[in-house]
């Protein structure tokens, strides 16, 4: 069951309870770019499978996805803010400080595409609150900040193909939610633009499970982020792509089976 969160306008928060209760730290859950709570972990299972283990789960839309809000102003969107808006609830979700031999203490993350990014930061950020993390889709470039925004803005003008391959499947996938708000998500890649992905300035110093399809040519540097974390595990799913990753029966299972973990390890 989801019961609604936060006082932010901005972003849309639930929490979602197994039943029976639990005593275990809770997971938040982070989607990518384009997608919401919706797309990315509930129609494919995923808090189904993490409340079925006995753990609640945190979801929040990002601004200007899902049923978060719009807002204009860039601010709004980077990646900093959205990372303070994140401990905002975290706190209001009653999440305490990792304490030694305390299950219930802390939170685990789970993120996908941008989600991982975001979730990449937040572990740096609070090594104090966040216990392990599955980051899945997860690269060491910024394909967001190297998006061709004036490219973008030009096909949806006038119909002027992408020239880049990238910028143009981000922009498809972008307009296959009819309820996407594309300029919404434009300034979030302004914004992204302002504080692109530096994963080498800030590592987050807790263990670490990363996912991607053997097929996702935006994770072929996923072995970069594990080293320079020094203690991630890396699993290739054989057959998918960035897209269809997440939907993967074996991702949930072994991002289950790592976060499975009651001391502080």
């Amino acid at each position: 069951m989801g019961t609604g969160i936060g006082t932010s306008p901005a972003l849309y928060t639930q929490v979602h309870e197994p039943d029976g209760g639990t005593s275990l730290r809770p997971v938040l859950v982070l989607h990518g770019f384009a997608s919401s709570t919706e797309l990315n972990w509930e129609s494919t299972g995923w808090i189904t499978a993490l409340t079925g283990a006995g753990r609640r789960v945190l979801t929040v839309d990002l601004p200007g996805h899902g049923r978060s809000e719009a807002p204009r102003e860039r601010e709004h969107y980077s990646p900093s803010r959205i990372r303070a808006r994140l401990l905002d609830l975290l706190a209001e979700a009653g999440v305490r400080p990792l304490t030694e031999d305390d299950p219930s203490s802390g939170v685990d993350v789970v993120g996908y595409s941008l989600g991982s990014r975001l979730a990449w930061e937040l572990g740096a950020a609070a090594p104090d609150l966040v216990h392990r993390m599955v980051l899945g889709g997860p690269g060491a470039g910024d394909p967001l900040a190297d998006f061709d925004l004036d490219g973008a803005r030009q096909f949806l003008a006038d119909g002027t193909p992408l020239a880049d391959p990238v910028s143009a499947d981000l922009l498809r996938m972008a307009q296959l939610v009819p309820s996407n708000n594309l300029e919404a998500l434009l300034t979030l890649i302004e914004a992204i633009k302002d504080e692109p992905f530096r994963p080498e300035s800030a590592v987050p110093p807790m263990r670490l499970l990363l996912v991607a399809g053997e097929q996702d040519e935006l994770a072929v540097t996923a072995p970069d982020l594990a080293a320079l974390n020094g203690q991630a595990d890396l699993l290739l799913l054989p057959g998918r792509r960035h897209a269809n990753a997440v939907t993967s029966r074996a991702f949930k299972n072994a991002a289950i089976e790592f976060l499975d973990v009651q001391p502080l390890t």
